[in-house]
């Protein structure tokens, strides 16, 4: 199978927030505001007998899990439930948040997970989830109108968030392109947050990144030179995954089902009723209507059925795990792989299979 790498190390900014409401199109201001339990209704049956305290690591990303946060869902059909959702703009910063036990549950990229659980960091963290398949939401962007390929960016300087599927994506990029990383570019670790202010300052020639910095770039002057459907049709495609720790999914089952369930809907919604899926992504990123459908076209989204067949969670993410491994260890990223067979048990179908149903 091919390589799948995840992506998001790193998050989307909300540097974009404030000039994005200034725009017309924008989300009702009148709007409930995003996660009020108090005003969420839940669209199956409410279970009141789970009373997990739990802690949600999210990113700022177009996806199911955006939608699931802003209806509030786990709260309104799990309201005796402790539920704490904690912001994170990478996949570097929430593996830390695993290893100090502070989060239970978390989006994070092929990439991140892979170090995660590796023996380098040893986390007991599982892949129970896919929010995304990634396209032409992350892409590099350059600001040189003459740039045409990544070969003419040779000497130049591109940031990306290191340890995410961005930067996986740049390094294959390069590499079907015959070159080095490492002798041919200049590549320095940036975060989304960061990107405008060093794309403005001319601090950086070209970034691959996702949405909305993506779309930011673009509107300043930059346009694309590839993007993850690139790499991916090159055999490297990569995720956005949704993880746990595994001593959690044993212990509490039953909020893993609704979690999934909630998950799913939140996917059906996208697939079925794309405006009113825009206008959460719109009201949680603080874009307009129409960036965020720009945003949500980026992407493959999987509902709990899709989820659990053999090329995902039923089989194919573990040989995804296996090769992302082997590539982090050829990068030096890790020192030492876990056995194929350990990375297949870092995969957890359970939850999606309960809410597939």
């Amino acid at each position: 199978m091919s390589y799948m790498i995840k992506r998001r190390a790193i998050s989307v900014t909300a540097v974009g927030a404030v000039v994005a409401l200034a725009l017309t199109g924008c989300v009702d201001s009148d709007r409930p505001q995003t996660g009020d339990a108090g005003s969420a209704e839940c669209p199956w049956e409410v279970d009141e007998t789970i009373e997990t305290s739990v802690s949600i690591g999210w990113q700022r990303i177009p996806n199911g899990d955006l939608i699931v946060k802003d209806h509030a869902l786990l709260e309104a059909c799990m309201p005796n439930a402790s539920i704490t959702w904690t912001d994170f703009d990478s996949g570097g910063k929430v593996v830390q948040a695993y290893a100090s036990g502070d989060i239970d549950l978390a989006l994070i990229g092929n990439s991140p997970s892979v170090l995660a659980m590796s023996p380098d960091n040893n986390l007991d963290v599982d892949v129970v989830w896919i929010h995304a398949v990634i396209g032409e939401a992350e892409s590099l962007i350059a600001k040189d109108p003459d740039v045409t390929s990544i070969s003419d960016l040779q000497g130049e300087l591109i940031g990306v968030p290191f340890g995410s599927t961005a930067h996986y994506s740049l390094q294959q990029a390069i590499l079907v392109a015959g070159l080095d990383p490492n002798a041919d570019f200049t590549i320095t670790n940036l975060e989304p947050s960061a990107m405008p202010a060093a794309w403005t300052s001319d601090g950086i020639a070209a970034a691959w990144v996702w949405e909305p910095t993506q779309s930011e770039l673009l509107n300043t002057g930059g346009h694309l030179v590839l993007s993850s459907a690139d790499t991916a049709a090159d055999g490297y495609p990569t995720y956005d995954l949704g993880t746990a720790d595994g001593t959690f999914i044993a212990d509490n089952p039953a909020f893993m089902a609704q979690w999934a369930t909630a998950q799913s809907y939140a996917v059906e919604l996208i697939q079925d009723d794309p405006d009113a899926a825009a206008e959460s992504i719109a009201a949680t990123l603080g874009v307009t209507l129409d960036e965020a459908h720009t945003q949500l076209a980026g992407y493959t989204y999987l509902t709990a059925e899709e989820q659990i067949g053999a090329d995902y969670l039923g089989g194919g993410m573990a040989t995804d795990l296996v090769n992302t491994a082997s590539f982090l260890l050829e990068q030096g990223s890790i020192a030492e792989t876990l056995s194929d067979e350990e990375y297949s048990q870092h995969v957890d179908a359970t939850a999606a299979q309960a809410a597939a149903g």
